[in-house]
C-alpha cells in the first residue's frame, strides 16, 4: 500500500540520494493548444521508463530561452502535434492542409538549428521527424496524396482507431540505426499522419518506407545521435521503448562528452582560418565559409585552437611580409573579441584562458619560406609567440626536402640544420608534417627536443607520401615526439568519401604503434581538412562521443585531445628556458 507519510518519504529519498547518479536530461517539445502548454503523458513517462529525465519544453520564439533550455539539456525529444505553416518554405497552403500551430513553428526551427550546431542527440516523433528534415534542408509534402516522384499512395496513414494500435508494416534498412534497435527488417507501427517528409535533404537519408514508398524514417548522414520517425513510439509501450532508449544512451553520452570538455584541455593543433581572413571572415562572426570560428569552436566545446600562417609553395611576393601581415590581422581579431578569446603560448595560458570563460588561439608557422632564410626572422616569430613551425610544405625549400618534393637536399640542407637548432634554442616545436622521410630523420637525430607531426596520419591505411610510415610512427615516439592525426580526408582514404570512422581507425593505428602517450589531434580544418561527422570545429566533441563509445577513459581522451601535445612543448619551452 502507498505511503502517504511526508516524513517516511523524505527518509527514504535521504537515504537513496548518496547513491544516485545523473541521469540524462531530455527536452520535449511542448504542444500549444487553448492557450495551454501541453504535453500528453506517453512521451514523458518512455523517457522515464527508458532512464531518462523529462523537461518541457514550452513553445516559446524567443532565442535566448530556446537557447538557455538547450543549455541544459543532453538530448532533444522534438514531439509530434498540428500541421506545419507551408509559408516557412514559400509555399501557399494546400486545400488538404488542417491547421498549424503558429506558436510550435517558430520556436522549434530556432531549437532544432542550435541543437543541431551544438550536436545535442535528438530524436523526431511524426511532426518531429517532419520538422527535422524541414529545419534542416530536406521538404514535406503538405498531404501524402502530393508528394512527388509519382508515387500512388495505397495505405491509410491516418488511423481512426486507438493510438497504441498498430495499423501498417514499415521497410528498415540493414545498414541503419533503427535496425540496430529491432533488429527486424519489417515491424508494425501505428500511423497519425497526412503530412510527410518526401525530400530528405542532404543531411539525412531515408532508412525505413511502407510498402507505398512513404518515407516512414531518416537518420542524419553525418550524426549518430540523430533520428526521426513518422509514428508515434511513444503510444506503442515496450514496441516504441527501444527508440527512447537510445535516445537516453545518446544523450548520457553526449552528457559525458561536456562533462569531460569541461574538466580538461582541448586543443586542435593545426587550421588554416587566417587564410581566409582576405574574404572577410573574422573569429567573432558566424560564417558558412569557415570551418572555424568562436561560435563552432563554443558549439563543440574546444578549448584552443592553433592557426597557422600558412606561406603557400609557389608564393611570389615576401613571404616575411605576408606571415607577419597574417599574424597582425589575427592579433586585431583576438583583440577586439577580448571577452571571448586570447593568445596563448602555453598550456598553463590556455588554463588561465578557461577559467576566465574565454577561448585560446596559439600562433604557429606553416612553411620555413616564411624566414626567407634568416634566422633573425625566425626569432620575430619566436617573439611572437609561435609554438612550432613546419620546416616545409608541398615542395623543397632552402631547409629541407618535402615529401612531395625532389629530394634536393637529400634531408635538411645546411641551413636547414641551423634552423633546427635555432628553434630548439628558441622553445619553438619543429613540426614535420609534410616533410620527405630523409627530412624527417634527420631532425629527429639533430633535435635535443623531441619533434612533432602537428597535422599527418599513417600511411599503413592511406598510402599517401605526407602520411608518416609505421617506421616513422615508432621513431617519432621512441624520442618523445607526437603524431597529431589529420582530417583531411585524401589522407584517410582514397576509394572513397572519409568518414569520422576513418579519423578514429588512423587514431586508433597510431596508438597501436606509438601508445597513448605520442597521439593527438590536427583536423586542418580550412587548409581542406575535415570528414563526414567532423566537418568543422563545432562537430569535434563527435570525437569524444565516438571515443567514450569505444571505451577511452578520461585521461585517454585528455591525452588526445592536446595533454599530449601541451606537455611535449613544455618540455621544448623548458629546455630554451634552461639555456
Amino acid at each position: 500500500m502507498r505511503s502517504y507519510d511526508i516524513k517516511q518519504r523524505l527518509s527514504s529519498v535521504y537515504e537513496q540520494f548518496p547513491e544516485c547518479k545523473r541521469r540524462p536530461i531530455i527536452g520535449i517539445t511542448g504542444n500549444f493548444e487553448n492557450n495551454k502548454a501541453m504535453l500528453h503523458n506517453p512521451y514523458y513517462l518512455q523517457v522515464v521508463r527508458a532512464g531518462g529525465v523529462p523537461m518541457i519544453i514550452p513553445p516559446v520564439d524567443d532565442i535566448e530561452v530556446v537557447s538557455n533550455s538547450l543549455d541544459h539539456i543532453d538530448g532533444l525529444l522534438l514531439s509530434g502535434g498540428a500541421d506545419i505553416n507551408p509559408l516557412w518554405v514559400g509555399e501557399d497552403p494546400s486545400p488538404l492542409l488542417q491547421d498549424f500551430n503558429a506558436e510550435r513553428d517558430p520556436a522549434e526551427l530556432i531549437a532544432i538549428h542550435l541543437a543541431y550546431n551544438r550536436q545535442i542527440p535528438i530524436l523526431g516523433i511524426c511532426r518531429g521527424c517532419q520538422m527535422l528534415a524541414l529545419t534542416l534542408g530536406g521538404h514535406i509534402a503538405q498531404d501524402i496524396s502530393e508528394t512527388g516522384g509519382g508515387k500512388k499512395v495505397t495505405i491509410k496513414h491516418s488511423q481512426k482507431g486507438a493510438m497504441s494500435t498498430p495499423s501498417h508494416m514499415v521497410n528498415i534498412d540493414k545498414s541503419s540505426i533503427l535496425y540496430s534497435l529491432y533488429g527486424a527488417e519489417k515491424i508494425a507501427v501505428n500511423s497519425l499522419h497526412h503530412q510527410v517528409v518526401d525530400k530528405t535533404g542532404e543531411r539525412f537519408r531515408t532508412v525505413a518506407t511502407a510498402n507505398d514508398g512513404t518515407i516512414e524514417a531518416i537518420e542524419s548522414v553525418e550524426k549518430r545521435s540523430i533520428l526521426g520517425v513518422q509514428w508515434h513510439p511513444e503510444w506503442l509501450a515496450d514496441e516504441g521503448l527501444p527508440l527512447f532508449k537510445w535516445l537516453v544512451e545518446e544523450a548520457t553520452i553526449f552528457s559525458k562528452a561536456k562533462e569531460i570538455h569541461h574538466n580538461i584541455i582541448t586543443l586542435d593543433t593545426h587550421c588554416d582560418t587566417p587564410m581566409l581572413f582576405p574574404d572577410g571572415v573574422c573569429l567573432a562572426k558566424r560564417d558558412e565559409h569557415a570551418l572555424v570560428d568562436l561560435h563552432k569552436m563554443s558549439d563543440g566545446r574546444m578549448d584552443a585552437v592553433t592557426m597557422v600562417a600558412y606561406i603557400p609553395q609557389d608564393y611570389a611576393q615576401s613571404a616575411y611580409d605576408y606571415a607577419r601581415d597574417v599574424f597582425s590581422k589575427l592579433s586585431t581579431d583576438i583583440s577586439a573579441n577580448g571577452e571571448y578569446v586570447a593568445l596563448a603560448k602555453t598550456g598553463a595560458d590556455i588554463a588561465e584562458n578557461k577559467r576566465k570563460g574565454k577561448h585560446s588561439v596559439m600562433l604557429a608557422v606553416e612553411n620555413g619560406k616564411a624566414i626567407e632564410g634568416d634566422l633573425s626572422k625566425l626569432r620575430f616569430f619566436a617573439e611572437q609567440g609561435i609554438v612550432y613551425m613546419t620546416l616545409c610544405h608541398n615542395g623543397d625549400n632552402d631547409i629541407c626536402d618535402s615529401a612531395r618534393g625532389n629530394q634536393t637536399w637529400g634531408g635538411l640542407s645546411p641551413f636547414g640544420r641551423d634552423v633546427v637548432k635555432e628553434l630548439n634554442q628558441l622553445g619553438v616545436m619543429v613540426d614535420l608534417s609534410h616533410a620527405a622521410e630523409s627530412s624527417f630523420f634527420d631532425a629527429l637525430e639533430l633535435s635535443a627536443v623531441p619533434i612533432v607531426c602537428s597535422h599527418s596520419s599513417c600511411r599503413a591505411l592511406c598510402d599517401h607520401p605526407r602520411n608518416l610510415t609505421d617506421e616513422q610512427m615508432r621513431a617519432l615516439a621512441q624520442k618523445g615526439g607526437v603524431c597529431q592525426i589529420t582530417l583531411y580526408p585524401g589522407f584517410l582514404r582514397k576509394d572513397e568519401k572519409a568518414t569520422i570512422d576513418d579519423v578514429v581507425e588512423h587514431l586508433e593505428h597510431a596508438i597501436k604503434i606509438m601508445g597513448i602517450d605520442h597521439v593527438g589531434i590536427g583536423t586542418d580544418y580550412d587548409g581542406d581538412g575535415g570528414v563526414l561527422g567532423m566537418g568543422d570545429a563545432s562537430q569535434n566533441i563527435q570525437l569524444t562521443m565516438e571515443l567514450i563509445r569505444r571505451g577511452y577513459s578520461i585521461d585517454e581522451i585528455e591525452k588526445i585531445w592536446g595533454g599530449n601535445w601541451l606537455r611535449l612543448l613544455e618540455k621544448v619551452r623548458n629546455y630554451a628556458s634552461q639555456k
